[in-house]
């Protein structure tokens, strides 16, 4: 009895395999044909990936319906004269000899598939094979050593003289199916799995018949035949085998494929083709065409449509759903070329300023092999210019004005690689991830990827979020949730019962986690050696995951980076603010005054177009944040709680009250808070979790409320949110262009501008003075030329004032009499234009200025060119002599009798504190007594250590 309930359990089990796994209703059957409908596909959709589904009637595992088995059906109608045939056990994962061998045999007589109708009988008419078989013995018949199609035909004939033999009638003995292991590949799963009962093959279109007057026998269990009318036909031939499709069909079929690479090869091609070609009315781009609006205004028709086409094609990627990382990042690299790479394609010299200056720190450096804190603060952090002082001895470089040009492409391309690597961390679909690289791109306008430190460290930066999340990240929140009442509470408890926003991390060994614990102070340290803010800015980074419990590390390490930063103030850059510390506090907590010169001076312009550049600046930046705030929103309804990119998000603003840096503090905090920005952006378009693995494009659809008054369906909910994210990418990558190029008329550099700054380094033995035009004394810092190329401790560059008036030279003359021989005033174009745009002077004022000078009979030209011009006294005084070059005088570094104390308690907090970070990772569930020992002398030398910063800055801050 047993038995006949486990083979009813079986027969159950195999007719419910052929049902769809997602769908708990069985197909419906007509009675009177014997055909199912196939099931209905799932296109709910709703059900969360993360919850897990409750068991469904008639489901088997996948293995189960890889199963196919093949009844033995015998043509002798004396069933007491055959053999009993025992059940053959299901195989398992770890097939035996026997059932090898059994599938060897059957490969020799496979039956052909095609000659067999997928169709299953009713559960009804049939019930499991014979009782009583002892099981693991296979039957002695088999399949006739025949052709698969001739016998076939031989079974279909001989069916209904079997049917009323095999099945049980209403006293008769049961019937003999023998379940059957497939030939081939196909393997039985591990759950009993019996025979399913084929019919022969119809022709295409049609299914075998059977009558109900049979179907009436058969549950009778009468032994009557079946007519030969009623038989079923015999099975049309096999068709023949389709043509080979013809080459255009494949590579119709292929085009998903390889059609967003072309059109990216293609997009590139003709950007580099308008903007490098001569100018005309399709390409080319002419200088003289720029005008407030910047160089949007001299881009020729070709090079939009090129753009349009590479994010274009980076979106028809994306849309197929799947994470094809080499051509993502190959597409992101050519957005990249296209928008940070224009001006190197257009300029024969690099732009911005600042850059050449930066050459001549790395000139000087790797010709004196020492650095000139008292000449500029950022000699105080000369980690930068040193590292490339040493790679352009080392390689030979004497001329920088290559790197400079290709650097702001290079350094975007190197932001993308830690950006994308901390998008991989993120529980978000592969839609979010790459279209939050693609915003990254696109905002990126503020111009600091120039050869420079700030460039430098932001991707030090970004590599040091990248470590922290992927090597010491955690995805979980505290160990308990907080207890007690109040609405602090209340809320805490409710953020960590939500989804974690990132992907908790596999554990890695603990010479890895050492390692890349070396590496993030490494990383720390040049940052330090480098720049002023970026230390801060990771610091900040580092206590918020530690606040939101988004690290596994501790707080010693941020204590231990923190005194090593204000070490590096207090000992290294002490030149900079000995004698004057309101270089450095003087900004603390002045936001509104920081907020107001960041933001409402540079919004003040006397050109129409200009000002109009300064507003789409700061539309880009509320349109981001409003993007942002819509995806925090979205997430947080998903129940998903993004603590990372919040964290990156907030953390920089706080900067704002510490100082105003050159009223540059705005601009550092939009560069530092961008890639939270981005990531938090794109999930206003696509919230949804991903489905099954991180990578893979399925996305786990939230289940909708009842009172939802707007009710899409998801598919189309996917569809428009990927059409907005286009518009809205199509719409950034146009506003970036006025945005990052919208200074292009006065921030390019020309050959006339170096060639008469090369003249002057001619002149400088052995000291000169430059003059640059200022409409107002002591507020401009940098000047509109490419200054400090070359011998910085020799040429001084001084302000020159100049007036609306353009006739009116009596400020330059007297400055020139003033400074004496060897002073030079450099008159340039892109200084007139800085001028024109940002002061209210004259459209036409740089060239009246000029006729000027040169219709002065107290001036004499010494050099000119189209774009610049060099011009000095015609006579000094007999007697006065050039100065000498003591301008940049070196200053030692001054020291207190407690300096030597504080440098020893560094050293000791430095390997306390990193000794107790190791230990903690190896026994961090039971504390040891030398973990305890490491904290402890961490500590004692930490207050020692900072005791002799304070002691210096006090000191040495008010006493100079």
């Amino acid at each position: 009895m047993r038995q006949r309930e486990d083979d009813e359990t079986a027969m159950e089990t195999s007719e419910s395999s052929q049902l769809d796994p997602k769908t708990t209703e069985p197909p419906e059957v007509d009675e009177t044909h014997m055909t199912s409908t196939a099931p209905p596909a799932d296109t709910t959709g709703d059900r969360r990936s993360d919850t897990p589904e409750a068991p469904e009637t008639g489901a088997v595992p996948d293995s189960a319906k890889d199963t196919v088995v093949f009844p033995k059906i015998t043509s002798t109608p004396d069933r007491q004269a055959r053999e009993p045939e025992p059940v053959v056990e299901p195989a398992t994962d770890d097939t035996t000899d026997d059932a090898a061998s059994d599938d060897q045999a059957w490969d020799d007589h496979a039956w052909d598939d095609q000659a067999w109708d997928d169709q299953a009988w009713d559960d009804a008419s049939w019930e499991e094979p014979g009782a009583g078989r002892p099981s693991g013995e296979r039957s002695a018949g088999g399949p006739p050593h025949a052709p698969a199609a001739e016998h076939a035909v031989a079974s279909a004939e001989s069916t209904a003289e079997d049917l009323s033999a095999d099945l049980p009638g209403p006293d008769g003995p049961r019937g003999a199916f023998t379940p059957v292991r497939s030939p081939g590949p196909l393997q039985d799963s591990p759950r009993d799995a019996w025979a399913r009962v084929r019919a022969p093959e119809a022709p295409p279109g049609t299914v075998p018949e059977i009558s109900t007057e049979t179907l009436a026998a058969v549950a009778a269990g009468r032994g009557d035949q079946p007519s030969a009318a009623e038989a079923p036909q015999s099975p049309a031939p096999p068709p023949p085998p389709p043509a080979k499709p013809r080459l255009l069909d494949r590579l119709l079929g292929s085009a998903p494929r390889w059609v967003p690479p072309m059109l990216t090869i293609e997009g590139l091609v003709m950007y580099i083709l308008a903007l490098r070609a001569a100018p005309g009315p399709l390409a080319g781009v002419d200088q003289a065409d720029i005008d407030g609006l910047g160089l949007i205004s001299a881009l020729p028709v070709t090079a939009f449509a090129a753009i349009i086409v590479l994010i274009a094609a980076f979106f028809v990627t994306l849309a197929a759903n799947i994470d094809r990382k080499g051509l993502l990042l190959f597409q992101l690299a050519s957005v990249v070329f296209a928008l940070h790479g224009a001006s190197a394609l257009i300029h024969d010299e690099p732009r911005f300023h600042t850059a050449w200056a930066h050459a001549g720190f790395v000139e000087y450096i790797a010709r004196a092999g020492e650095a000139l804190p008292s000449l500029d603060a950022r000699f105080a952090w000369p980690g930068f210019f040193a590292l490339f002082a040493f790679i352009s001895r080392a390689a030979g470089i004497t001329d920088l004005a290559p790197i400079l040009q290709w650097t702001p492409l290079l350094s975007n391309l190197l932001y993308l690689l830690p950006f994308v690597m901390i998008l991989r961390l993120l529980v978000a679909t592969t839609r979010a991830r790459w279209f939050a690289a693609m915003l990254f791109v696109l905002t990126q306008w503020i111009g600091q990827d120039y050869f420079s430190p700030q460039g430098f460290t932001f991707f030090l930066y970004l590599a040091f979020v990248a470590i922290l999340l992927r090597w010491f990240g955690r995805a979980s929140g505290g160990p308990t949730s907080p207890t007690g009442k109040g609405r602090i509470r209340a809320l805490l408890a409710w953020l960590n019962r939500l989804t974690p926003g990132e992907i908790p991390q596999s554990s890695t060994s603990l010479g890895d986690r050492v390692i890349m614990l070396l590496v993030l102070i490494s990383v720390f340290v040049a940052a330090t050696a480098s720049h002023q803010i970026t230390p801060f800015m990771m610091l900040g980074a580092l206590a918020g995951l530690l606040i939101t419990r988004r690290t596994t590390l501790s707080w010693a390490l941020p204590l231990m980076l923190g005194l090593l930063v204000l070490a590096w103030i207090n000992y290294s850059a002490t030149p900079y603010w000995a004698g004057s510390l309101d270089r450095i506090f003087g900004g603390l907590g002045r936001i509104f005054d920081n907020l107001q010169e960041n933001t409402g001076d540079r919004l003040v312009g006397r050109d129409a177009q200009h000002t109009l550049v300064l507003r789409i600046r700061l539309g880009i930046l509320g349109l981001i944040l409003m993007l942002a705030a819509t995806g925090l929103f979205r997430r947080i309804r998903r129940g998903v709680t993004d603590r990372a990119a919040v964290v990156m998000l907030c953390i920089p603003i706080l900067a704002l009250g510490l100082q105003s840096y050159g009223g540059e503090i705005g601009l550092r905090i939009y560069l530092f808070a961008l890639p939270g920005v981005c990531i938090l952006a794109a999930y206003a378009f696509f919230p949804n979790l991903p489905a099954g693995t991180p990578d893979s494009g399925d996305e786990a659809v939230p289940l909708r409320k009842r009172y939802t008054r707007f009710r899409l369906k998801p598919e189309l909910t996917r569809r428009w949110s990927l059409v907005l994210a286009v518009c809205t990418a199509l719409v950034l990558s146009m506003a970036f262009l006025v945005a990052r190029y919208g200074n292009e008329k006065f921030e390019r550099v020309s050959k006339d501008e170096v060639a008469a700054m090369h003249y002057v380094y001619t002149k400088n033995k052995p000291s000169a003075r430059v003059l640059y035009m200022v409409p107002e004394l002591g507020r401009e810092i940098t000047p509109t030329i490419p200054w400090r190329e070359r011998d910085i401790e020799t040429v001084n560059y001084l302000e020159a004032l100049v007036t609306p008036d353009p006739k009116n030279l009596n400020p330059v003359i007297s400055r020139l009499r003033e400074e004496g021989p060897q002073t030079y005033l450099v008159y340039t174009n892109g200084q007139a234009s800085y001028l024109e745009l940002n002061h209210g002077f004259a459209p036409d004022w740089g060239q009246r200025f000029r006729a000027a000078l040169d219709a002065s009979t107290q001036l004499k030209k010494v050099f000119s060119a189209k774009d610049a011009a060099v011009y000095t006294l015609r006579a000094y005084p007999k007697g006065v002599l050039p100065a000498q070059a003591d301008a940049f005088a070196r200053s030692g570094f001054p020291t207190t009798t407690a300096t030597p104390v504080g440098l020893v308690g560094l050293g000791t907090m430095a390997g306390g504190l990193f000794l107790y970070e190791v230990l903690r990772m190896r026994t961090r569930r039971r504390p040891s007594s030398g973990r305890a020992w490491a904290l402890r002398v961490g500590l004692i030398s930490a207050v020692i250590a900072a005791a002799v910063i304070v002691e210096r800055f006090l000191v040495l801050g008010f006493g100079g």
